[in-house]
């Protein structure tokens, strides 16, 4: 049984083949019931007459998706090899569903983007290479897909791959990302799962071949220490403070500091699963004990003392716009940080003028929807962040609607 897990996204232009790439991988590693076949093949047969399965109807489970046929939510597939489980999320490609895309390559491991061999980069090429910049994705697949309508040649695709390589470089996605470049014809299976005998020219990996091979993880063990506080256990005369290592390695004896009040103690007692343990890492679910009786609540945030981030009232952040409803100048807002949520007004809005046509409209004080830019936040209590760059976990965050409880926006601290 494999153990080991990678959460993957798709993401390209329209029409590009992404969700018949989700299902031929679902296909062809032998993911799918046999009654989910005989339903897509039905399908198929109405849609198109006779000839083979159209494998995007796997993925396209909207009604409005099946009828115009293109992909409008997120939609996550689970399957798995004899080497590896895999969380796969097919995003949209339309313009306007860009916060769908942001969505679900927000927690991506590897990104698999498509383009056209016919087309070539295209402006929403540019726009998903700079989110997977932005949300440091940590490999990208650029799948040069329908190649058999190119004749399989071998100089268009090797074209696009340095057209790409440029723009990996522009985006800054080259200084963060592994990217790798394979040539694949989605619906007749050439390169995703087994090697293509129409293009001998390419001795690289097949598409499930990576996925099964790349690294996966972020490398919590190696970030800083962290433990936002979830839940406050009481027994008897004892207090234990539940939650999830974030990052880092937690270990008995250790001095830490309880934030945003600076309180320091030191860890008395580790448990895991009910047994008492000497250390822990991220990502497992603890509950700890301190040596000394300090104040400590959901929300608060225990890390290492000698290296404890300071508590801060402003806050930086890149934020993609996910409500119809723009974000405005002055609005009051939730911001939502681990565990923590503190009241917050948007003091100011910049364009990103690394993002090209993602960012909001220079001197802009808003920010419309699937729009892309930078804001500056004033808390109304201190809070505690990393940088996205130092971790993704403890350098996100959400902006809420204080009032309906809806998500307005989803960012990464960039200071």
């Amino acid at each position: 049984m494999p153990t080991s897990l990678l959460r993957v996204a798709t993401a390209g232009s329209v029409d590009d083949g992404k969700s018949t790439l989700v299902g031929r991988l679902l296909y062809d590693s032998k993911s799918v019931l046999a009654d989910q076949l005989a339903a897509v093949e039905e399908a198929s047969r109405r849609r198109h007459g006779a000839g083979a399965a159209d494998l995007a109807l796997l993925t396209d489970g909207l009604r409005a998706e099946r009828e115009q046929g293109i992909t409008i939510d997120v939609a996550y597939r689970y399957f798995a090899t004899g080497k590896r489980r895999f969380i796969l999320a097919d995003t949209p490609g339309h313009v306007q569903y860009t916060r769908n895309m942001v969505t679900g390559a927000s927690t991506a491991e590897l990104l698999i983007l498509l383009v056209d061999a016919r087309k070539g980069i295209v402006t929403q090429t540019r726009r998903h290479a700079a989110v997977a910049a932005l949300l440091r994705v940590p490999h990208v697949v650029l799948a040069v897909n329908k190649m058999d309508l190119v004749g399989y040649d071998e100089a268009t695709f090797a074209a696009i791959a340095a057209d790409f390589a440029t723009l990996a470089e522009d985006v800054g996605l080259s200084e963060i990302a592994a990217v790798t470049a394979i040539p694949v014809s989605a619906a007749d299976g050439d390169n995703v799962a087994t090697p293509a005998d129409t293009m001998p020219w390419y001795g690289g990996p097949t598409i499930l071949e990576l996925l099964e091979t790349v690294a996966s993880g972020d490398d919590l063990v190696g970030s800083p220490m962290r433990l936002p506080v979830q839940y406050v256990i009481r027994s008897g005369r004892h207090r234990a403070y539940a939650g999830q290592l974030a990052g880092g390695v937690l270990r008995v004896g250790e001095r830490v500091t309880v934030l945003p009040e600076c309180r320091s103690t030191t860890v008395a007692a580790i448990d895991l699963l009910g047994t008492s343990v000497p250390m822990a890492w991220a990502p497992q679910s603890v509950s700890v004990r301190l040596a000394d009786d300090v104040e400590v609540g959901r929300g608060d945030l225990i890390a290492p003392a000698h290296t404890a981030p300071e508590p801060v009232s402003e806050v930086r952040a890149t934020v993609c716009q996910l409500d119809d409803r723009p974000l405005r100048v002055g609005e009051k807002v939730e911001l939502r940080h681990g565990t923590r949520s503190v009241p917050a007004v948007v003091q100011d809005v910049e364009p990103s003028p690394e993002l090209g046509d993602l960012s909001c409209a220079p001197g802009a004080d808003r920010l419309a929807v699937n729009e892309i830019g930078r804001v500056l936040l004033r808390t109304a209590q201190p809070v505690v962040l990393d940088t996205y760059a130092t971790s993704r976990q403890t350098g996100s965050c959400l902006l809420v609607d204080p009032d309906g409880g809806a998500t307005l926006a989803a960012g990464i601290v960039t200071h």
